[in-house]
């Protein structure tokens, strides 16, 4: 325990309040809400881009370690332009904050939600194999498509892609790869029409075999058709 916070240890001032207990907690409250501010969002409360970086090395490490799938989703969100056009960038910010809090509410409490930059956003998911990372990512985009923001008094409805990938350790791989890996799927989700999730059809085939009937049944469940 630290000294200066044991209730056992004397003030080395004579005063019956203590000054230097007094600033040494006010400072160690500013270093916190300063360690906050290098790891959060500050528009969407999510977690940033520093933070992503670091976190997804640790998950990845883990996975090495461990066997557990890392599993990641990356997301864009569509025609968001367009909102920006027709609303006005703070209304565009909104809907940013919006989204950001929709999924929020739709992850589980170890799940990592982060603003990749712009209207993109990645979400690391620890322990969780390509099947459920897909899931997940179905879950976050019926969320938003179910859930119209509010922009000058008007309901907007929002959409987004996703591109999603599951590192399994079984070879080395560095977070920018598995970003750019993740990334092609987001890519091709756009291309295909938008609104949609996207992942490695052939890494899924191998993934299923190891799912319990009704997860693969909540699995085929969630893919969509082609348009």
């Amino acid at each position: 325990m630290d000294p200066l916070f044991d209730s056992q240890e004397k003030c080395p001032s004579t005063n019956q309040e203590c000054p230097v207990f007094d600033e040494v907690r006010r400072l160690r409250e500013e270093c916190k809400r300063l360690q906050e501010l290098t790891q959060v969002d500050t528009l969407t409360g999510l977690f940033n881009f520093r933070y992503l970086m670091m976190a997804l090395e640790g998950e990845m490490e883990r996975t090495r370690r461990t066997g557990l799938s890392t599993g990641l989703i990356m997301s864009d969100v569509d025609h968001f332009k367009r909102i920006n056009d027709t609303h006005g960038h703070e209304s565009g910010n909104k809907a940013l904050q919006w989204i950001g809090k929709v999924w929020h509410e739709k992850l589980r409490r170890i799940d990592m939600a982060c603003r990749y930059g712009g209207e993109e956003f990645v979400v690391i998911l620890p322990g969780t194999r390509l099947p459920q990372a897909i899931r997940a990512a179905e879950r976050l985009r019926f969320a938003l498509e179910n859930s119209p923001v509010r922009l000058n008094g008007k309901p907007v409805s929002l959409t987004a892609s996703f591109g999603v990938d599951a590192y399994r350790g079984r070879k080395k791989l560095n977070v920018e790869t598995f970003i750019k890996q993740t990334d092609h799927f987001l890519l091709e989700a756009k291309a295909k029409g938008r609104n949609r999730v996207c992942y490695d059809e052939n890494k899924i085939t191998l993934a299923i075999e190891g799912l319990t009937s009704d997860e693969r049944e909540a699995l085929f469940a969630t893919r969509r058709p082609e348009k």
